[in-house]
């Protein structure tokens, strides 16, 4: 049995929270996998714009570009909130993902994009959240790549650093690097990594 949209009965939907981000609530039912329909639920919905990741890699340096910043929602679960993760923002409604990529890495990095590698994607939170990701691997020269970077005016504050990719990897068994896209793209990188070597004429 495959079910659609159809299949979710929205009684009601209200906006509790109107911010930077929304938070809405939902009365709804839906269709059960046994036959019929189920009690009515409530639901809290969290409400973001799409966004977009983006692994920077070098495969000349067999490298990867990394960004570390403070996250707010890190700060009640760990001792170092500053996360170690990837190129990333928010799409805006007029915007396609592409363009958001080449945009974040050029505010958050410095970096120009060679090439944009789809990689997968996937909604995080689905529980609770209806933003889904767009998740990249970018092809670049991370010659000279470093720093601090990001936008005074949105209160970033982004060290960056390039990272060898076993390094990276490293971190990544060690548990440093704790972040659903930091450890989905590396995990594909380590997978595609010589392909991508071997593409750019430097693979064994």
């Amino acid at each position: 049995m495959t079910f659609t949209t159809a299949d979710v009965e929205i009684i009601q939907r209200d906006t509790a929270f109107q911010g930077f981000y929304r938070l809405d609530v939902l009365r709804l039912r839906h269709r059960l996998f046994a036959g019929g329909w189920g009690p009515e639920l409530r639901r809290e919905l969290f409400v973001r714009h799409d966004a977009v990741c983006v692994l920077p890699y070098d495969p000349v340096r067999n490298s990867v570009v990394l960004l570390e910043q403070m996250r707010i929602g890190a700060i009640d679960k760990c001792d170092n909130p500053w996360m170690i993760e990837l190129v990333a923002g928010l799409i805006d409604t007029d915007e396609q993902p592409d363009e958001v990529a080449h945009r974040e890495a050029e505010e958050e990095a410095g970096l120009q994009l060679r090439e944009l590698i789809p990689i997968t994607r996937y909604f995080p939170s689905p529980g609770g959240s209806n933003e889904r990701v767009h998740l990249y691997c970018a092809l670049v020269d991370s010659q000279g790549v470093g720093g601090i970077h990001g936008l005074q005016e949105e209160g970033e504050d982004i060290r960056v650093s390039v990272w060898p990719l076993d390094e990276a990897l490293a971190a990544l068994e060690q548990g440093r690097i704790d972040n659903a896209a930091s450890i989905i793209s590396l995990q594909w990188l380590a997978l595609h990594a010589e392909r991508l070597r071997q593409a750019a004429g430097v693979g064994q």
